[in-house]
């Protein structure tokens, strides 16, 4: 996997809605400008420490609609969505891995390293270009990014 980087779109509505999140109290974990069959989907996922309920989604939808319709800052149609980041919330840029250190993770590879394709522990550590996880069991791997598929926020649920 590769670090995200926010395309001209993605970083452009990230400017414009960040005000927005940051009055309503809210924090914008990614945004994303995708094309799914015929339709392109601007999603934004936003976070706050007490979590996101589908009221808070409204509530940030509702003034980020308007202002993406008053500036017009996108030349196709696409449907907008916001949403939570989820508990199991995909790491993809550098500030995510730095703001989870101390979180339990699920990182899976892309082939297997070792015998492994998947990983759950504590991240211990990001320098960039690798993690470091410990499990329960005190066995530490340092995994590269590159040789990842993904790396998510890991929550055990017990049925």
């Amino acid at each position: 996997m590769k670090l995200k980087k926010f395309g001209g779109t993605e970083k452009l509505v990230y400017d414009m809605v960040l005000p927005v999140a940051e009055e309503l109290g809210f924090s914008i974990w990614d945004v994303s400008f995708e094309k799914e069959g015929a339709y392109w989907y601007l999603r934004v996922f936003i976070d706050h420490e007490n979590g996101i309920t589908i009221d808070d989604c409204e509530k940030m939808t509702r003034p980020v609609n308007q202002l993406l319709d008053e500036k017009d800052p996108i030349q196709q149609n696409y449907i907008l969505e916001v949403g939570s980041a989820g508990l199991e919330r995909t790491l993809c840029q550098g500030w995510h891995f730095e703001h989870s250190i101390g979180q339990t993770v699920k990182a899976h590879a892309i082939r297997p390293i070792d015998g492994e394709k998947e990983w759950i522990g504590t991240l211990a550590s990001f320098d960039g270009e690798s993690i470091t996880v410990t499990s329960d069991e005190d066995k530490t791997v340092q995994l590269t990014l590159s040789d990842l598929s993904y790396v998510k926020l890991y929550v055990e649920i017990d049925f």
